[in-house]
């Protein structure tokens, strides 16, 4: 039996997510640095206290708006390769969709671009890893068991592939012309994978 939620409950996920949309706009059309906590309230219409109370602050809003966009690419990446077929596909498919995500406008300013000053380098990379570390694993063996990959030891080839899918997708992000960047990450993407193939 579904638990029915309460006012409160209601109100608190619905002041929660208006702050998120709000920090989402503005960081992703001024920056995260440009944005004061001030700011963020008074354009969500609360309190400075509901951004410390949901969040702890203007970096911590920032870090729930960089995991709701990376839950979102991780879901593309996984509807797109739950759609292909043969594993060459699924795997096109995914890479596809995630650098569609990286070259979309919020992905790129906000996760690529802002997220290593504002969260920290490490931190960053610690929270990419745990959304897309482990769907990449996961891949990487299910490529082996099919005959897809030669045999790698996984962990060790999932963060050999992980550093090269990060530093593309920032390529993408830092490009003049992302679409053609997105083209050149799909094709040294994919080659590769071929070379690793089995």
């Amino acid at each position: 039996m579904t638990a029915v939620k309460t006012r409160r409950e209601l109100y608190a996920e619905s002041t929660r997510q208006a702050l998120i949309d709000t920090g989402r706009h503005l960081f992703a059309e001024r920056g995260y640095a440009a944005v004061s906590a001030e700011e963020l309230v008074r354009h969500a219409g609360l309190t400075r206290g509901a951004l410390y109370h949901h969040f702890d602050g203007k970096q911590g809003l920032f870090e729930a708006v960089f995991e709701e966009l990376e839950d979102s690419a991780v879901t593309a990446v996984t509807a797109a390769m739950t759609a292909a077929g043969a594993p060459e596909t699924r795997v096109k498919a995914g890479l596809g969709a995630y650098w569609d995500a990286c070259a979309a406008p919020e992905y790129r300013e906000i996760v690529l671009k802002q997220a290593p000053a504002a969260l920290g380098r490490d931190r960053w990379r610690e929270l990419d890893e745990r959304h897309f570390g482990g769907l990449l694993r996961e891949v990487l063996r299910t490529l082996m068991e099919e005959g897809f990959l030669a045999r790698h030891p996984v962990d060790l080839l999932s963060r050999t592939l992980f550093a090269t899918i990060t530093e593309l997708a920032l390529a993408i992000a830092e490009a003049d012309d992302p679409a053609a960047a997105r083209e050149e990450a799909d094709a040294i993407a994919g080659a590769l994978l071929s070379g690793l193939g089995a």
